[in-house]
């Protein structure tokens, strides 16, 4: 690409093979890599059948649509160039897109498999898959586009070929108010005469198994399927082949298909007999097309295969992730195959191991942990055994199929999950620092799978509170606009009628609809709710998108109203045995409700060294333990940013009365919570993390809180004690404070609570507890838990140094402050922002640091050095030198 033109010009909708939109998709692009910031640009747009239009922008990110509503199916090319005082550059590439099929246009009707009521009385988990058919005769095809979606999972194929490359379609969502379709281009699998075109349905999210309790999801009792084809011919004319009456079902070669428990295939199972299928038995939503990427095969890795004295072999294929198998050799006809997958391989006999993933409430039976997987050979030559009606979360596999040779050229690990586009690079000269980088950008994968999980195996759900504390790293290392905005949609579909967000999104439990004790006590916790507010700040901030603050809005403002609702009506026991009427301060204390609080500190051990389980051992005394510093906290927390979002809405009067509550909040918290020497009265780590990080210690104050810490950590052998959401904000807050050489110390610390002392026991993900794996080499809870991996926007933040600017949005200025430590000599890395790509590194040459920074053409620079000088930088290469002070 030029230098001078403007470059990745893009639409805000996903796609497959070409990006798939609606009517008035929002265009961006970067500028030109040149050092003249622009003016202004120049957008020529084709829209196939129409003269050309001619538009103009000020700016480069998510410009309105400048011309008529796009119609279905219309297939667009547009291209921009920029204008500068003194220059015009050249025109950009051209940049395709095609408009979906809206949802107005649909006239195929919803198909549901004849059989599918007998099998949706059958138990969630053990349901089998259906084939639907149809068939088509056509000539002199030029152009044929595939629209389909389901109620459920499904795949297409014409005449034997799948269309597109996407998986898991249509996705994770909440199934009662948003549906998105998938577009794949077909024309090479069209042939003159007659052709099929068949739909493999199975219960997907939509009806399959949720959670690790494995509930059944409550969108809807059966599953369907909508498809249309869409052909053009040579001649000019046009054809519409759609699902209808005419279509048959029959059962399929997948005789058990559950995204959570696994996938059984029978090559051998005869095909049972074509009956019509039933038309419009359900009802759905408006379709529409979504703005995230993809889910996709994205990588393949290899096996290594060890036979254990039972017969059985253990697969390893070197990483945890997410996906499943491809098996090429199934052996003769009529072997049976059988997988099971996992994390973990039991020390002592080598065999896989799953139990640490098995969960159980207090008085209900347990929940024993599966991913299981069976193949039956039919010996046909280039038989594959692939299952795409499920995905697993797993590094290790176990396989049994008797006497049967095995070899590991024929087993490859898929790893499947949203195909993200990576954004960020890191690496510095200290390589467990690089390792513990790749591990944590591993996990996130691992739970990137259409929509962010907090696990790829036990539960797999749309954790609130694991995305809102991950968010900061992710933006750093993917692209994940479109994808937190799907999300997002889920998050408002499922919110409550009070205001609360569900503590996962989508919901398959329904916890609005449905009345389940156990779900509605703990929904509407801090940290947790306030995703709805963080989420999209913090979007906004890296990408400059207006509208996601502007369509969340009335949801962040029902989240906070109820917050600040229960926080003035309800008071914890121990505030009220203090004061049978609450204290003046007490309306803005939000103690009353549930919290998680700081869920997943490190555990207590007793004499003996083992762990102590306070939620499990002592659930109703971890159930009323005040947890009002955590909720208040956050309560200022989303108040302060939501009078923020309304002046950049131009909510004035909101942006005063949310700001007002924010400050009456923040003076509760610390009349609540603050001592007049900085301590807190819960005196962890944790809080005092929040009053720094958060602004809630007064200036006079933040010495001693940040002391105090450091004092709390070093009394913990220089171990963390943070928990969930104040782990990600420890490092930054201690070198922010003066304890920057601390902040490494536990960074680098190899013992357990420790990051590295994960990688030590051989982590190739970040595991949910500390002691993931114990000093027996036993696992304890899921080993794929991206929270605590949040630690390395550290890595881009301070040792790197680079960071954006208070108050900028997409990165229009920024910072560089590198904060160097002695066991680190040099770093560099690398971030694609919405003005350009940022490139900083750094290296130690005796006693000096020299910096070099690469500044996009839209973009300033602060440079700080360590030793105090600041040094302001615009477009284009920028070098410095200054003596380094140790920290």
């Amino acid at each position: 690409m030029a230098p001078n033109v403007p470059y990745d010009l893009a639409i805000d909708y996903g796609g497959d093979g070409i990006p798939v939109g609606g009517s008035r998709p929002r265009l961006s692009w970067k500028p030109p890599r040149t050092a003249a910031a622009p003016d202004g640009y120049e957008l020529q747009i084709h829209i196939h059948g129409d003269p050309e239009y001619s538009a103009r922008a000020v700016g480069h990110l998510f410009v309105d649509w400048p011309v008529r509503a796009l119609r279905s199916g219309e297939r667009v090319r547009w291209r921009v160039r920029s204008r500068a005082a003194t220059e015009v550059s050249a025109w950009s590439v051209w940049h395709a897109f095609e408009v979906g099929l809206l949802d107005a246009d649909w006239t195929a009707s919803w198909i549901t498999p004849a059989d599918d009521p007998q099998a949706a009385h059958l138990a969630p988990g053990t349901r089998p898959a259906h084939v639907l058919r149809g068939s088509f005769h056509t000539s002199d095809v030029v152009r044929a586009r595939l629209y389909a979606t389901a109620l459920g999972v499904y795949e297409a194929f014409v005449n034997g070929e799948r269309a597109g490359t996407v998986e898991l379609s249509p996705g994770s969502t909440s199934y009662d108010r948003s549906l998105y379709a998938q577009a794949a281009d077909v024309t090479s699998s069209v042939r003159p005469g007659t052709n099929t075109i068949e739909i493999v349905l199975s219960d997907g999210w939509y009806r399959g198994q949720v959670g690790a309790f494995r509930k059944p999801a409550g969108w809807g009792e059966l599953l369907a399927a909508r498809l249309e084809l869409h052909l053009e011919h040579a001649d000019g004319t046009r054809q519409v082949v759609i699902t209808d009456e005419r279509w048959t079902s029959a059962p399929s070669a997948t005789t058990r298909a559950d995204l959570m428990d696994g996938q059984i295939t029978d090559f051998l199972a005869a095909r049972g007999p074509e009956r019509p299928v039933l038309a419009d038995a359900v009802t759905a939503p408006a379709i529409d097309w979504s703005p995230a990427p993809p889910v996709r095969r994205v990588e393949d890795l290899p096996a290594s295969l060890t036979r254990l004295p039972n017969g059985a072999w253990i697969a390893d294929f070197g990483q945890n992730a997410s996906g499943w198998i491809a098996l090429t050799d199934l052996g003769p006809a009529g072997t049976r195959t059988v997988i099971d997958y996992g994390e973990h391989l039991d020390p002592s006999t080598g065999d896989l191991t799953t139990s640490h993933l098995d969960c159980q409430r207090p008085g209900d039976p347990v929940t024993v942990f599966v991913q299981h997987d069976e193949a039956v050979s039919s010996g046909a030559v280039g038989e594959v055994f692939e299952p795409r009606h499920t995905v697993h979360g797993f590094r290790y596999a176990r396989l049994e199929r008797g006497d049967v040779p095995l070899g590991a050229s024929s087993l490859t690990m898929r790893v499947v999950h949203t195909d993200l586009r990576p954004t960020g690079t890191f690496a510095c000269s200290h390589q467990d620092l690089n390792r513990l980088h790749e591990v944590a950008r591993w996990s996130f994968r691992g739970n990137a799978v259409d929509v962010p999980t907090d696990c790829p195996t036990r539960e797999r759900i749309g954790w609130t509170g694991d995305y809102q504390v991950f968010l900061p790293s992710a933006v750093r290392l993917y692209d994940v606009s479109g994808f937190s905005r799907k999300w997002l949609r889920s998050v408002r579909d499922d919110q409550l009628d009070d205001g609360r967000i569900a503590n996962f999104s989508p919901d398959g439990r329904r916890i609005k609809l449905r009345g389940d004790q156990r779900l509605d006590m703990t929904t509407g916790s801090a940290g947790w709710g306030d995703a709805i507010v963080l989420v999209p700040w913090a979007l906004y901030e890296t990408y400059g998108d207006r509208q996601v603050l502007s369509g969340n809005w009335d949801a962040m403002v029902r989240w906070v109203e109820w917050a600040l609702a229960t926080a003035r009506t309800a008071r914890h026991p121990s505030r009220v045995a203090r004061s049978a009427e609450p204290l003046p301060h007490e309306e803005f204390v939000w103690d009353g409700s549930f919290h998680w609080g700081e869920w997943a500190e490190p555990k207590p051990r007793t004499e003996d060294g083992s762990l102590v389980e306070p939620a499990q051992g002592d659930p109703d005394g971890w159930m009323a333990t005040d947890k009002g510093e955590v909720g208040t906290a956050f309560l200022f927390r989303s108040t302060a940013t939501l009078a923020t979002i309304a002046r950049v809405l131009g909510r004035s009067d909101e942006a005063a009365r949310y700001a007002h509550l924010a400050e009456r909040i923040k003076d509760a918290w610390r009349a609540e919570f603050l001592d007049d020497t900085g301590r807190t009265t819960v005196d962890t780590q944790a809080s005092y993390v929040r009053a720094l990080a958060f602004g809630l210690a007064p200036e006079k104050l933040r010495d001693a809180a940040a002391a105090r810490l450091a004092t709390l950590i070093r009394e913990a052998g220089t171990h963390l004690g943070t928990g969930f959401l104040s782990t990600a904000d420890l490092l930054p807050v201690l070198a922010d404070s003066g304890h920057a050489d601390l902040a490494y110390e536990v960074l680098l610390q190899r013992t357990s609570p420790s990051w590295l002392g994960m990688l030590d026991r051989g982590a190739t993900t970040i595991w949910e507890e500390w002691d993931g794996v114990d000093d027996n080499g036993d696992a304890h809870a899921s080993l794929n838990h991206y929270s605590k991996g949040a630690v390395i926007n550290f890595l881009h933040t301070h040792t790197l140094g680079l960071r954006q600017a208070e108050g900028s949005v997409a990165w229009e200025s920024f910072v560089v402050a590198p904060v160097a430590h002695s066991s680190i000599r040099w770093a560099r890395g690398t971030f694609d922002s919405p003005q350009g790509t940022i490139a900083v590194e750094w290296r130690l040459e005796g006693e000096n640091l020299h910096i070099d920074v690469d500044i996009p053409p839209t973009a300033t620079a602060t440079v700080i050095l360590p030793d105090g000088r600041r040094l302001e930088a615009g477009p284009g290469r920028f070098q410095a030198t200054g003596r380094n002070v140790p920290s």
